[in-house]
């Protein structure tokens, strides 16, 4: 949005501004990066990070010190991988080998790099210079370098296996779709769950059943909701057959107008898939302690809620990428570093948003109308269990926000 269109949209829009303004403003990091105490290469890698994940360079640049540059690590290596996978230019005699022995090039190949992605590929840079990306993975404590490099070999593994000659995964069943969100997102959340009780920071409980496993579920689902026309655009797609042969004859349908009401009715069951794994994250968010890595977690989470209600049975899903405003995300900002009532109070307003959306005539309907009853239930008991006194102390003053905004 150019300087014109953005005093223009904001002139109508004065709360988001606002809230862009509060956050800008009065937000003070728990814990804030020391840049003159980094090398070079580490430098680098935080560059690289606010380059390829915006929405998480942030929150990863405020956790605790004790975590924050293995945590920025794991990132980097796994964006290497989903950059190797998601470029369809890369031949599959290419990409399967490097996605299988990526795992051994981080442990042994220092000064590795790989140019091979497409020029308009928006992580090709970071390949370029991957090396100062192994270099600090290199230096990593020995118990966190070991979660890194099993994560990054399980990955690399599980991406291989969905990717064929075609470099389209094929995902025919719902037990497809759930397993290769696994391999692409809940194994992250495994990691990084790992790492937090590694450096003492989490409760062991959360290394316990699925709910790290959830949280990585949920916010891949997500993504892979919202970029639907984006992967069209790139020939290839993730929605599990399951799901849209029950609408459409064939997936490119859902793209044409003439199935608009199909389409929708396709994405609601997506979204009925992608609320299952709420509960658990809701679960994994209360174990936390450290107010950095709620923080960490809260966030994404909860920008990734918004972004399911914009495409619940929203027609512009098929036509553009949905994107929540500037605005709405400092909001979000703001209100998910408060604490973990407040953050259930997000997770039931756009609950009823996509109540407010439903529509009687979805296949879907009773299914949508459950699950958030569920949600809105599980939100109150989980605040009553937790009690008032906890949630009252896990509040703005460890979240650093002012409450003079």
């Amino acid at each position: 949005m150019g300087l014109a269109a953005s005093t223009i949209y904001y002139l109508f829009h004065p709360i988001e501004l606002r809230n862009i303004l509060r956050w800008k403003i009065w937000y003070n990091p728990i814990h804030q990066r020391n840049i003159q105490n980094e090398t070079e290469s580490q430098k680098a890698c935080f560059k690289f990070l606010e380059q390829t994940g915006r929405s998480y360079s942030t929150v990863i640049q405020q956790l605790h010190p004790e975590v924050r540059l293995p945590v920025c690590i794991f990132y980097l290596v796994l964006r290497g991988l989903d950059t190797i996978e998601d470029d369809p230019s890369i031949p599959w005699e290419t990409k399967g080998p490097l996605l299988r022995r990526f795992k051994d090039i981080i442990e042994t190949e220092r000064r590795w790099s790989f140019n091979g992605n497409r020029a308009q590929e928006k992580d090709r840079e970071l390949m370029v210079h991957f090396h100062n990306v192994i270099t600090e993975y290199q230096n990593l404590k020995p118990a966190y370098r070991a979660i890194v490099m099993e994560i990054t070999d399980k990955m690399g593994n599980g991406m291989a296996d969905y990717c064929c000659k075609n470099l389209v995964p094929s995902i025919e069943t719902a037990s497809d779709y759930d397993l290769y969100c696994f391999y692409v997102a809940g194994l992250v959340g495994e990691g990084l769950t790992r790492l937090f009780a590694e450096a003492e920071l989490s409760s062991s409980v959360l290394l316990k059943g699925r709910l790290s496993e959830s949280m990585g579920l949920f916010l891949q689902k997500t993504n892979i909701i919202r970029d639907v026309y984006e992967d069209h655009q790139d020939q290839r797609h993730f929605w599990p057959a399951e799901f849209w042969s029950k609408h459409v004859t064939e997936f490119g349908d859902v793209f044409k107008n003439e199935f608009r009401g199909a389409a929708l009715n396709c994405c609601s069951e997506m979204v009925v898939n992608a609320l299952g794994h709420i509960q658990d994250c809701l679960v994994y968010l209360s174990h936390l302690q450290e107010p950095s890595i709620f923080n960490f977690c809260a966030i994404p989470l909860s920008m990734a809620f918004a972004t399911l209600s914009l495409c619940f049975r929203n027609p512009l899903l098929f036509k553009q990428r949905l994107k929540v405003t500037k605005g709405d995300a400092c909001q979000l900002m703001i209100e998910s570093t408060q604490n973990l009532q407040v953050l259930c109070g997000i997770f039931c307003r756009y609950v009823r948003r996509i109540r407010h959306m439903n529509h009687p005539e979805d296949p879907s309907f009773l299914q949508i109308k459950i699950v958030c009853a569920r949600i809105e239930d599980f939100t109150n008991t989980l605040f009553m269990s937790q009690g008032a006194e906890r949630i009252q102390h896990q509040s703005f003053s460890q979240s650093g926000f002012q409450q003079r905004g």
